[in-house]
C-alpha cells in the first residue's frame, strides 16, 4: 500500500482540523514531473487554457522522469495534511490512494461532458474508484517504441530490426561503424520500461500478461523469462560507458544528433524529436520494439484529484479536469508529448505517422487481446510489486548475475512484495 501509517494519520489530521487545503479561490496547484522539453510545453498548455478561463495554475514539479520523487514528496504533503489540488498519479495507485478517502469525485463533470462515451473502456475503468470517476486521462502512451535515427543505420549499413536476433546483427554493424548502437539512461525505471519491451518481445501478449499482470509464479521464473535476461543483458552490451544515471530525454538527444542508433522507450521520446524541430519518417523513425508488433503496451497519464473541501477551489478543479478532457487541450497536448489522445474520434490530420500507427495499434490491438498495460510504468501492478521487479532488473543490469538467477530472484522478490 502507499504507506501503511498514512490513513491513521490523516485520521489524525481531519479530527484535530490540520486538513487546511492550501488551494485559494480559483487556485489549482499542480503535481507532476513533466520537466523535459516536450512535456512542458505540453504543461504550459494546461495552464494557459486554464488561466484563461480565469483561474490560477500554482505549479508543483518535480523533477525525475519516472515520477519516484514526485510521488515521495506526494506522500509527505497528504500525512501533513496539505495535498495538492491535483497530483499526476496513474494505474493501480488510484485505487490506492482512493482506499486513503481523501480523493475528490469527479462524477458530475464527468457526466456533463460524456466522458463515458467518448472514453475507451480500458481507459475510463482505470480513471474510477468503486465505480466513481476520480481522475481525468490526459493521453495515451505506447511504451513499446524503438525510435530511430534512419542516417545512422544507412552509414552503418544496418537493418531496422523486428527480431532480437536482428538487433543484434544490426547493433553489431553500428558499433563497427563508430556509433552507439543503444541510447540509454541507467536508471531503474529505464531499465525495467527496456525489460518489459523484450519480455513482450520474446514471450509474447499472453506470457507478459501472465508475468507481469497476474504474477503468475511459473511463468516470472521460467526459460522463457530466462532468455528475456538474457536480451537485456546483449542490449547493455551496446550502451555506452556513460549511461549509468543519464536522464532519458539526453538520450533522446543522442539519437536526435546522430550519436546513437536507436533508443528503446516510450512515446514521450517523440516529444523530444518534436520539440528538436525533427520530422517524423523523415528525420527519425518509430517501430515496435523488435518482436511485438502487434502489440501495445501502455501508459496513461492522468492526473488525479484530491478533496478540496468544496467552493471556490474544486470549481476550479472541475475546471481543470474539464478541460483536460476537451478536444482542444487533447490535441495539443498529446502533439506535445508525443502521445495520442485518451478520447475517441479525435481529428487525425495534425498527428504524424508515428501517431497514426500508435491509434491504429490501439484499436487493433485491444481487439486480438495485444493490448497490455505497462509494468515498468506503474499501470499493471502496485507500487510494491513494481519496486520489488525493478530492484532485481536493475541489480541484474549492473551485474554479473545469471539470467538463471535473476528469474528466480525475480520470482522470490514478487512474492515477497506482496
Amino acid at each position: 500500500m502507499i504507506h501503511k501509517n498514512i490513513k491513521r494519520l490523516i485520521s489524525v489530521a481531519v479530527a484535530t482540523g490540520m486538513l487546511a487545503f492550501g488551494a485559494v479561490a480559483g487556485e489549482v496547484e499542480v503535481l507532476h514531473w513533466w520537466t523535459s522539453g516536450g512535456e512542458a510545453k505540453s504543461v504550459a498548455e494546461l495552464k494557459r487554457l486554464l488561466e484563461a478561463d480565469g483561474h490560477t495554475w500554482k505549479d508543483f514539479a518535480v523533477a525525475g522522469g519516472g515520477g519516484e520523487s514526485a510521488m515521495t514528496v506526494l506522500k509527505s504533503r497528504v500525512v501533513s495534511g496539505n495535498p495538492p489540488t491535483a497530483a499526476q498519479i496513474k494505474g493501480p495507485s488510484i485505487q490506492e490512494w482512493g482506499d486513503e478517502g481523501v480523493l475528490a469525485n469527479l462524477d458530475e463533470v464527468a457526466k456533463a461532458k460524456g466522458w463515458d462515451d467518448v472514453l475507451p473502456a480500458v481507459v475510463s475503468d482505470v480513471m474510477k474508484y468503486n465505480g466513481n470517476y476520480v481522475a481525468v486521462p490526459v493521453n495515451v502512451h505506447r511504451v513499446n517504441w524503438m525510435w530511430v535515427n534512419p542516417e545512422v543505420f544507412k552509414k552503418a549499413g544496418a537493418k531496422i530490426p523486428t527480431t532480437w536476433d536482428e538487433f543484434s546483427e544490426a547493433a553489431e554493424k553500428i558499433q563497427k561503424a563508430g556509433f552507439i548502437p543503444v541510447a540509454h539512461g541507467g536508471q531503474a525505471w529505464q531499465d525495467a520500461t527496456t525489460f518489459e519491451s523484450i519480455v513482450l518481445g520474446v514471450g509474447g501478449a499472453d506470457f507478459y500478461k501472465k508475468a507481469f499482470v497476474d504474477l503468475d509464479s511459473k511463468s516470472l521464473n521460467s526459460p522463457t523469462m530466462v532468455k528475456a535476461f538474457d536480451v537485456l543483458r546483449e542490449v547493455k552490451k551496446y550502451t555506452d560507458k556513460d549511461a549509468p544515471g543519464r536522464d532519458w530525454n539526453l538520450a533522446t538527444a543522442m539519437v536526435i544528433k546522430g550519436e546513437a542508433a536507436m533508443q528503446f522507450m516510450g512515446d514521450w521520446a517523440k516529444g523530444e524529436f518534436t520539440a528538436a524541430g525533427k520530422m517524423a519518417g523523415k528525420d527519425f523513425g518509430c517501430y515496435p520494439a523488435p518482436g511485438t508488433k502487434g502489440t501495445f503496451t501502455f501508459n496513461i497519464d492522468s492526473f488525479v484529484m484530491f478533496d478540496v473541501g468544496g467552493g471556490d477551489a474544486a470549481k476550479a478543479q472541475q475546471a481543470m479536469a474539464s478541460t483536460i478532457m476537451e478536444p482542444e487541450f487533447q490535441e495539443i497536448f498529446n502533439l506535445n508529448k508525443g502521445s495520442i489522445p485518451a478520447r475517441l474520434n479525435m481529428p487525425r490530420d495534425k498527428f504524424d505517422v508515428c501517431a497514426h500507427d500508435s491509434m491504429d495499434e490501439f484499436v487493433g490491438s485491444a481487439g486480438t487481446g495485444g493490448l497490455v498495460p505497462s509494468m515498468a510504468h506503474g499501470m499493471s501492478v502496485f507500487s510494491a510489486v513494481q519496486g520489488a521487479i525493478y530492484d532485481v532488473v536493475t541489480s541484474f543490469y549492473n551485474s554479473d548475475m545469471s539470467s538463471t538467477d535473476a528469474a528466480k530472484q525475480l520470482l522470490s522478490a514478487v512474492q515477497s512484495s506482496l
